[in-house]
């Protein structure tokens, strides 16, 4: 070799030392410092022997792709393995700009069982009583800030969901599907409740998702119902053009009278809720209920019918409940508008 000499690299081989920059980050390579641990654990709501629950802030990625390297599942791994070998994997996920509770199994058996739960298969009846009884009654509740109001105060969503490619190959998009048996289409179902009047053109709903498929919230919100979740630009960017701002107002607008709520003041505490020009994403998955994997754990690895519990009812420690508290930005939100909520 000679100084300056050209070296002729064949494309095959260029492209797959590119490819490599995009796989999944090991969680073995990832050493997570002190204060990203500190930070982790903080989130943690619940943890047991078979599951962690987190709550998860808006903007964080869950997925763990370059050139993303600070993501959920990579840093769980790595920072929540606590007395264990291995870290957790995650089960339930959320968009990058949604927050919420989330779900990561602790062992092979609880994120086979929790995978299981939460798949849109059908699923088979189990011997044991009580485990069927925690699985019906299994749900998830989301709070959402739409643009507009629904026509209706409550009812169910049933809209099949379709997926399609851009015209730069590479940009993917849910859309409501058209019908043609050509098309491949998702079966979709989602209740939804509105917790109040319309204030300054937007409305609070609880959505309860009866499937789980990606962006199957914020296409049935805006979509199916016309109205688009404040903060989400890439279902509802048309109605975001005409977005007002929600001006800082004393009085409440049904009963005249001052706000009891206090509001801080100040730029930076008001970011991304309804009195920014570039409002954050408002949805957050605030409730899940789900069974005790850990208790169930041994009935459920019993082959005999002999080992399971004659339980006729679901005991209230079959079944887990939290509720996630929201981020800054929708709790700014919610403030000024839950005067009005009933």
């Amino acid at each position: 070799m000679e100084e300056g000499a050209r070296i002729h690299v064949p494309v095959s081989i260029a492209e797959s030392r590119i490819s490599k920059r995009f796989d999944t980050i090991p969680s073995g390579t990832l050493y997570p410092n002190a204060d990203e641990i500190d930070y982790l654990q903080r989130l943690v709501k619940f943890k047991d022997a078979a599951l962690i629950v987190l709550n998860k802030p808006p903007k964080l990625p869950v997925q763990g792709n370059m050139p993303v390297h600070n993501s959920m599942d990579a840093l769980a791994a790595a920072a929540l393995s606590y007395d264990y070998d291995e870290g957790p994997k995650l089960v339930h996920r959320l968009d990058r700009e949604s927050s919420g509770l989330i779900l990561l199994g602790r062992t092979e058996e609880s994120v086979s069982h929790l995978q299981w739960l939460f798949s849109n298969l059908n699923k088979a009846k189990s011997r044991c009583k009580a485990w069927n009884d925690a699985c019906e009654a299994t749900y998830q509740r989301y709070w959402a800030l739409v643009i507009g109001s629904p026509k209706e105060k409550e009812g169910l969503i049933c809209a099949p969901l379709s997926k399609v490619l851009l015209d730069d190959g590479k940009t993917e998009r849910i859309i409501l599907s058209g019908g043609s048996v050509f098309e491949p289409s998702q079966e979709a179902i989602t209740e939804y409740r509105v917790l109040g009047p319309m204030i300054n053109g937007c409305s609070w709903l609880e959505l309860r998702p009866l499937t789980s498929w990606k962006h199957q919230l914020r296409v049935h919100c805006a979509e199916a119902l016309g109205t688009p979740i404040v903060g989400d630009y890439k279902y509802g960017w048309f109605v975001h053009k005409r977005w007002r701002q929600m001006p800082r107002v004393d009085i409440e607008p049904t009963s005249g009278k001052p706000y009891k709520l206090r509001r801080p003041d100040g730029i930076d505490v008001q970011k991304g809720s309804v009195m920014s020009k570039v409002p954050l994403l408002h949805l957050h998955c605030r409730e899940l209920v789900l069974p005790n994997i850990a208790k169930f754990m041994n009935v459920l690895n019993q082959r005999s019918e002999s080992h399971h519990r004659p339980t006729t009812t679901s005991e209230p420690s079959d079944l887990l409940r939290f509720v996630g508290a929201m981020p800054n930005h929708m709790k700014i939100s919610w403030n000024l508008m839950s005067s009005c909520l009933v």
